[in-house]
């Protein structure tokens, strides 16, 4: 059962998130956080900021990355935020509950994995001498 698959421009709540897949039935909760770091290996200084963006179908196709990995017994939630994100800010939050942990972990990461692949979400990641790289095209200023 999706719970929740949302594209935002508002922090992300954790929280939230395993408040949404829990359930009585549920033994096992598995959550990931990806955050924003201050590197990346296509960045030649350090990272300060990123930006997202996004197609305006992109929670229209996030739902439907989660219902692909859906099944009997499942709670999901995910998210992924766009704007401007500093150091530590939530990017995407993705729990998923079960009945036992291995579903849950194995759900959990291939629904961020696919996320990951398929989402049309774009990063534009600035870096503290003010040169910025779309990831995935290069370094362009």
């Amino acid at each position: 059962m999706i719970r929740t698959a949302s594209v935002s421009e508002s922090a992300l709540d954790v929280t939230g998130h395993m408040d949404a897949v829990a359930h009585a039935q549920q033994g096992a909760s598995a959550l990931f956080v990806g955050t924003v770091r201050d590197n990346d290996p296509d960045a030649v200084g350090r990272v300060v900021e990123l930006e997202y963006s996004a197609h305006p179908d992109a929670e229209a196709v996030l739902a439907e990355l989660a219902a692909a990995v859906d099944a009997d017994g499942l709670r999901i939630a995910v998210s992924h935020r766009v704007g401007s994100l500093g150091i530590g800010d939530a990017a995407i939050v993705c729990a998923v509950s079960s009945v036992h942990r291995a579903e849950a972990f194995d759900v959990c990461r291939a629904l961020v994995e696919s996320v990951k692949a398929e989402l049309p979400v774009w990063k534009k990641q600035i870096e503290a001498d003010g040169s910025y790289g779309w990831v995935g095209l290069g370094r362009l200023a």
